[in-house]
């Protein structure tokens, strides 16, 4: 049976990426562009300024979004347009002046990425539900379509106050499939195919394969070793979920780290083993955590918030990013754009399974929001 676990973790958005997977190159591209003007995803000449046609616009808006690199919000109270607002951890990640990987050429980022789009906790809770669901709810490794969307559809229908057409869940498991799994391998050599497979970076990570056959396609989720995973992106990611718990000095049990829904070993596809590993090398490194075993069961223990020790884990990754010249502090960051905190709190405060003002699809959203 369904729970409301989905309404407490996602934001009711569906149908919101106009069928487009993200691709190479947008993520910064609509960083650098929103870093210079944050109604740049509204003005008229958007397809110009990003180089792509509308469609794709209102899809690299979505996706910046998703991935938590921008926060929406109305300038001011005359107008329902939001403004994009880019958020510190774009600056870390995307910019040019000393960014940790701009143009995500390390696998690391597109686990990172990755991270972002399927996790959730207060204030920053996760804009695709339907990648959520996958990841975390889904009671099955193998699955077609049909299967995905039942599962999705249940969720929806228990967590949240409005409805929704079945077409757009539909729409959002073929994203997900098309975003993670390489072309079935009888597409191999059709006309596209290789514009397809260089289309979306997150096919690197081996998240997905093609397991079906032309008539009757199905997918399933990898699991194993993932050699392209960082041992500190993991250990990030555990800490960071730690947080959603608790902000002081404490601990958690590796077990809820692999298995709880919102976990990474859930949205990594990671098993115990794996993650224990990722732990005692970053732990070596970093006194203020240790892995403790009592009863044969493993723990994490932090000796300060999991959060900022986070942080400091992710950042010796990519040569201390935060250390650079120039770089701005989250305090720095905040007084730019006040506005990311508004949209904080404005979230913070609406109910778990309340659904946004904006409609159902990306094309009324743009319309009521462009009109």
């Amino acid at each position: 049976m369904s729970d409301s676990r989905l309404g407490e973790a996602a934001h009711f958005a569906f149908a919101r990426h106009e069928t487009f997977a993200p691709r190479f190159g947008w993520l910064h591209k609509a960083y650098m562009q929103v870093k210079r003007d944050q109604g740049a995803f509204l003005a008229d000449d958007a397809p110009v300024l990003f180089g792509v046609g509308k469609n794709m616009v209102n899809a690299m808006r979505y996706w910046s979004r998703a991935f938590k690199l921008t926060r929406e919000h109305s300038p001011g109270q005359r107008t329902q347009a939001k403004f994009s607002y880019p958020t510190w951890e774009a600056r870390w990640l995307l910019d040019e002046d000393g960014g940790a990987d701009p143009y995500l050429e390390e696998n690391g980022s597109l686990w990172l990425l990755h991270w972002w789009l399927v996790s959730s906790r207060p204030g920053a809770k996760s804009h695709a539900p339907a990648w959520y669901t996958a990841f975390h709810l889904a009671p099955f490794s193998r699955f077609s379509t049909a299967d995905m969307t039942q599962v999705v559809t249940r969720h929806v229908n228990f967590s949240y106050d409005k409805s929704l057409e079945e077409a757009s869940i539909v729409r959002d498991i073929d994203c997900i499939t098309k975003m993670y799994a390489r072309s079935a391998p009888e597409k191999a050599g059709s006309p596209g195919s290789y514009e397809d497979l260089l289309a979306c970076p997150f096919r690197d990570l081996d998240l997905l394969t093609f397991v079906g056959t032309r008539g009757k396609p199905e997918w399933q989720f990898t699991s194993g070793h993932r050699t392209s995973l960082p041992a500190r992106v993991l250990a990030y990611a555990c800490l960071d979920y730690a947080a959603k718990f608790s902000r002081q000095a404490n601990s958690i049990s590796v077990a809820r780290l692999a298995n709880e829904p919102g976990s990474p070993g859930r949205a990594f596809r990671v098993r115990e083993n794996e993650i224990v590993m990722a732990l005692q090398k970053v732990a070596a490194g970093h006194p203020q955590l240790n892995l403790t075993e009592a009863v044969g069961q493993r723990s994490l223990a932090f000796a300060a918030d999991p959060f900022e020790l986070a942080w400091e884990v992710l950042d010796e990754q990519y040569d201390f990013v935060t250390r650079r010249p120039g770089f701005p502090t989250r305090e720095e960051w905040a007084a730019k754009f006040p506005e990311l905190a508004m949209a904080e709190q404005k979230e913070l405060a609406a109910k778990a399974t309340d659904a946004p003002e904006a409609a159902d699809t990306t094309e009324m959203l743009f319309a009521e929001e462009t009109a």
